[in-house]
Order: structure tokens, then C-alpha cells, then sequence
């Protein structure tokens, strides 16, 4: 059993992390202050291959692999939870499906732009009635001649108004529950598609979270991803990426929490020594250390699972719950750690809990994991 990095993996971390510190992190605070979503950055992050890690050369990708993924995930979270999410949201919702359920045909259309950065990309699945049930979606598409007639609403999409394409769901035989459910591919600009508003969240204030809306909406009848009716099926293995992900996330933003602190920690002096040799303080961070290294084994170990074309919904679940609700732990420590600076938006911390706070509900509730853990569990 093999724990280390190959030096492509140990070469990747060190160079994500370096674009990271460099362009993203000073960044972070201004892009949380004023809600804004970094186009620049973005672009940034497509010219340095970020957006085409686990694609093949021939659509544009850098040639990696998922596992690659991850790691840039973490260490781009590590800097902003914002940049990593809208990372997140672009490539493991919107590129892996057309990747993985495209024909070649929309591979060739689709890819190249949204891995260059040309395009931005976004998953629409959670609905008014449809969240963690989402197989209750309401978004209706009917098929008309050569073209699909949408109509529907989904909300709170990562990068839903700025997306130039986005992969969604929407019932096309209704008397068949799940398995009367298709996926789409819809181009911004369609007419009967518009963007609604843009929520204002408690954290993760520089990534965009819309409503879309279909309203007659006419898509070509070669925009079906896949195959009729297989949409359920396509969206859950897209969600088991997606957990990876999004606890990568989690992993960044509990690493740089816990870094903070301990510097913070020596150099933070009451009662005449630094805070670092009070046994309460170096308690809280032998936990976070400890739970981090933890969760970073979780991560690792289903994003194997994923690249050796294994099983991998329980790992991926176990995974997302753990390192999310580890995160969730180190970011609390790491504002008891600053005490009152850790309150205020001076001291970075502040923001990565507020950051953090989604990744325990995105990809499916942890309280939804705990069911897919269970079922994994007694279906053995």
C-alpha cells in the first residue's frame, strides 16, 4: 500500500499551490468583500490547465487524471472558497458528464471552450420541490419534431448566470418516476432560457448561485446528453465525482484554517508566552492535525477508487461527510484559536468557516450521505 504522491502529483500540488498563493490568495478577501466573481482569475486558472486537468489532450485537457483534480482542488481552496467551488462546479458538474455521457459530436463542441476557459460551465438539478429529492424534479421537456420544449425553474446553480453552458435535468416521461428523467445541454442565449437572480449567501461570496428558468424553451433535439430516460442514472454517478470534490474542497478550506492558527498561535502572546504553550491550545490543534490528515486519506482513497474504474458511492460519501464535517471542526477551532480576531474579518478565518459551511449541504445534504452510506452498507 503505497501513501505517497508520484513526483507528477507532488509537481502538480507544488505548482497549483504556488498559482494559488500567488494570484488567488491575495485576492481572497477582496473577492469575499464585494461579491463579485473574478472573470480574470477564472481565465487565469484556464490558462494555467486547471480547468482541463482530468481530459484528454484531444479536447483541450492537460491529460491527467481525476486524482489530479483533487489535489488542485484543495490546494485552490486552501486560498478561496470561492475560486474552488466555481472550479468544482465547472469541471466535475458540467465537463465530466459531457466527457463521460456526450457523444463525440458534443465532446468536440462543448470541451474545447469550457476547458480553455472561452466557456463557463454549470450543472442545473436542484429545483423549488427537488432538492434532496431529486428525483421529484418538476422541469418538464417534451419532444417536438427535431427539437426538446423545456419548461421549468431550477435554483441555487453554481455559476448559473454567468455559464455559457449548462448540463440539466428534466422529466421526459413522467409516468416513469426516476428512470423517465433526461439530461440536456442548454446554451446560454437560447430563447425561452434566462437566468433569474443571484442569491446573496453566507459565504462562498465571490462564486455565482442563480435561478434558471425555461419558459418554452426550443433546445435541438441533439442537445439529449446520452441516452432518453437515463438522466437519474447519469446525474448520481456525476454527484459520487462531485462528493470527491467538494470534500477536496472542504480539505483546502480546513488546511489553511488550521495553518492560520498555528501561526497565529506563536506568535499570539497572553500572560507573557505565546498561546501555543497553553495545553488547551496545542490540544485544539492536535485534533485538527490529526482529523485533517484523516480526511485527506478519505479523499485520496476514493479518488483512486474512481481512477481505477471501481465502485466507489460509498468511499465517495464517507469521503464528502467526513472531511466536510471536519472542516466544519477546524474552522470552528481556528476562530476559538484567534479568540475575538478570529470573529472579525481581518483574520481569514473568519471567512473559511463561513466558506466551509456549504460543502456540508452541496452534493447532497451529509444527513442524505448517511442514507447512501447505509444503503452501500446493507446492500453488501
Amino acid at each position: 500500500m503505497d501513501f505517497e504522491f508520484t513526483e507528477e502529483q507532488r509537481m502538480l500540488r507544488r505548482m497549483v499551490r504556488d498559482f494559488a498563493e500567488r494570484e488567488i490568495a491575495p485576492r481572497a478577501e477582496e473577492i469575499d468583500a464585494t461579491d463579485k466573481f473574478p472573470h480574470d482569475l477564472f481565465r487565469r486558472m484556464a490558462e494555467v490547465g486547471l480547468l482541463g486537468l482530468p481530459f484528454p489532450p484531444q479536447y483541450g485537457g492537460s491529460g491527467a487524471d481525476y486524482h489530479a483534480m483533487v489535489i488542485a482542488l484543495e490546494e485552490v481552496a486552501r486560498a478561496s472558497g470561492s475560486m474552488a467551488i466555481t472550479l468544482d462546479a465547472h469541471t466535475s458538474l458540467c465537463c465530466e458528464p459531457i466527457y463521460r455521457f456526450g457523444s463525440e459530436e458534443q465532446r468536440q463542441k462543448y470541451l474545447p471552450p469550457l476547458l480553455s476557459g472561452a466557456s463557463i460551465g454549470a450543472f442545473g438539478l436542484t429545483e423549488p420541490q427537488a432538492g434532496s429529492d431529486a428525483g421529484a424534479t418538476q422541469t418538464r421537456a417534451v419532444r417536438d419534431g427535431d427539437e426538446w420544449v423545456v419548461n421549468g425553474q431550477k435554483i441555487y446553480i453554481t455559476n448559473g448566470s454567468i455559464a455559457d453552458v449548462i448540463v440539466f435535468t428534466a422529466k421526459t416521461d413522467p409516468d416513469k418516476g426516476t428512470r423517465g428523467i433526461s439530461a440536456f445541454i442548454v446554451e446560454k442565449g437560447t430563447p425561452g432560457f434566462k437566468p433569474g437572480r443571484d442569491e446573496k449567501k453566507m459565504g462562498l461570496k465571490g462564486s455565482v448561485t442563480s435561478e434558471l428558468f425555461f419558459e418554452n424553451c426550443r433546445i435541438p433535439a441533439q442537445n439529449l446528453l446520452g441516452a432518453e430516460d437515463e438522466g437519474f442514472r447519469q446525474f448520481l454517478i456525476t454527484l459520487d465525482a462531485g462528493r470527491v470534490a467538494i470534500a477536496a474542497m472542504a480539505l483546502g478550506l480546513a488546511q489553511g484554517a488550521y495553518e492560520r492558527s498555528v501561526d497565529y498561535a506563536k506568535t499570539r502572546e497572553q500572560f507573557g508566552q505565546p498561546i501555543a504553550n497553553f495545553q488547551a491550545i496545542r490540544w485544539m490543534l492536535a485534533d485538527m492535525a490529526t482529523e485533517i490528515d484523516a480526511a485527506r486519506l478519505m479523499v485520496h482513497r476514493a479518488a483512486w477508487l474512481k481512477e481505477q474504474d471501481e465502485s466507489y458511492t460509498k468511499e465517495a460519501s464517507m469521503a464528502k461527510l467526513f472531511a466536510t464535517d471536519i472542516a466544519e471542526r477546524v474552522c470552528h477551532h481556528a476562530i476559538q484559536i484567534h479568540g475575538g480576531y478570529g470573529y472579525v474579518r481581518e483574520y481569514e478565518v473568519e471567512r473559511m468557516y463561513r466558506d466551509q459551511r456549504l460543502c456540508q449541504i452541496g452534493e447532497g445534504t451529509n444527513e442524505i450521505q448517511r442514507l447512501v452510506i447505509s444503503r452501500e452498507i446493507l446492500r453488501d
